[in-house]
């Protein structure tokens, strides 16, 4: 065996294929913990600017995919601003940018505005203000991106500058391969899009951890969504059907019926009376009479099972 062999022989377990993808590049479908992240990184982000705004702010993950640092830049370099900050565990810079359209309606409803305002030109420079409130969101999503990755591959996210011009924001050589995370950003009937980018040679160290699902690695509830869905169900209208009493009739007395028949009744002013929806029993009620109405006090709820026992030791 010559010495090339034997040095190929002995390299590292796994070190051939690791070069291999390195090349190749990420597969975001080889790494469903990354969307995780990004999905938790619009809650957290959602939650940090709600006591800020009258108005909901409201994120959700788009999409993430891989493109060159170039092709992102080119993407939202009219009109957006972005901060870099520095992972010092990963050595790589990271990108965190809002474009003009979400920036305009994160200055609407922080100042409690009502959307009807009418937008400026897309050309014009960005205030300071609008810096200002950039630069609020930004420090938010930096440190929900820490807390995001923290179960993956924790590090600080140190902010170095903000940038008006994206082709001043530096985070690698433009042809250089990224990942990229699209998040929709809605407030007052209006928004755009926040976007996070991360070098991909920052995430190939941690592409294992990125690979495996771990147990309980689910987003968790949103609980504006939680009291939207209670809110409309509560008004939801439905209809109820109140049974005083039933008659089991032969098919043959139904239909010896003629107008004016009169069916005679079991119950009686103390009878319970069953409150149904649909075909489900709900609750035993009294009867009683307001004015010229009748009424019924709910007095306890219908059980099925007990009632079905009742009934077979009635029979």
């Amino acid at each position: 065996m010559t010495a090339e062999a034997e040095e190929a022989a002995t390299i590292r377990p796994g070190g051939v294929p690791d070069r291999l993808l390195d090349v190749a590049g990420i597969s975001i479908d080889r790494m469903p913990m990354l969307k995780v992240v990004f999905d938790r990184l619009a809650t957290m982000c959602a939650d940090s600017l709600r006591p800020l705004s009258p108005s909901p702010v409201l994120l959700s993950l788009e999409g993430v995919e891989t493109c060159r640092v170039g092709d992102i830049i080119a993407a939202y370099e009219q009109g957006a601003v972005a901060a870099v900050f520095y992972a010092c565990e990963w050595d790589a810079r990271v990108l965190v940018g809002l474009d003009r359209p979400s920036l305009d309606a994160l200055i609407e409803a922080l100042f409690g505005g009502d959307g009807a305002e009418r937008r400026g030109a897309e050309d014009r420079p960005i205030s300071t203000i609008e810096m200002r409130v950039g630069q609020l969101v930004f420090d938010l999503a930096a440190a929900a991106l820490q807390a995001c990755f923290a179960s993956v591959a924790e590090t600080p996210f140190r902010f170095e500058r903000i940038e008006t011009r994206l082709d001043f924001a530096v985070i690698g050589r433009r042809n250089n391969p990224a990942i990229v995370a699209r998040l929709a950003l809605q407030a007052l009937d209006s928004g755009g899009e926040m976007f996070v980018v991360i070098p991909q040679s920052a995430l190939t160290p941690m592409r294992q951890n990125l690979a495996r699902v771990l147990s309980g690695d689910v987003s968790p509830r949103d609980p504006r969504w939680t009291r939207q869905i209670q809110s409309e169900v509560a008004r939801t209208e439905v209809s109820l059907t109140a049974i005083l009493d039933e008659k089991q009739m032969t098919l043959g007395e139904i239909a010896g019926l003629k107008v004016g028949t009169v069916l005679a009744l079991d119950a009686g002013p103390r009878s319970k009376v069953r409150l149904e929806c649909g075909d489900q029993p709900l609750f035993w009620c009294e009867l009683g009479r307001s004015d010229s109405a009748y009424t019924l006090r709910i007095e306890d709820f219908v059980d099925t099972n007990e009632d079905m026992i009742d009934d077979l030791l009635s029979g």
